[in-house]
């Protein structure tokens, strides 16, 4: 296993974990919080994605890569959503 990322919080590096599975790449989330007792831990010790050695560059290419998903209507109760 390789670390390909550290996090500042365990959301998004699951995040970052399904999107690797949904491209059948394994991956896992490696935090030491003394099993959720010391939230606070992650200052000191961020929150890590690791994957197999062999996946590790296709990986970070996916991470990496810009989304390019559909264009989404965020507006909110009929008012439209700012520009991006």
């Amino acid at each position: 296993m390789v670390v390909i990322r550290d996090y500042v919080n365990e959301t998004e590096a699951h995040v970052a974990r399904s999107v690797l599975e949904a491209h059948d790449i394994p991956a896992v989330v490696l935090r030491d919080n003394a099993g959720g007792m010391l939230p606070s831990m992650h200052f000191m010790f961020p929150v890590r994605l690791a994957v197999r050695e062999v996946d590790a560059s296709r990986a970070i290419t996916i991470l990496d890569a810009p989304f390019e998903g559909d264009d989404f209507d965020f507006s909110v109760d009929g008012f439209p959503s700012p520009p991006r």
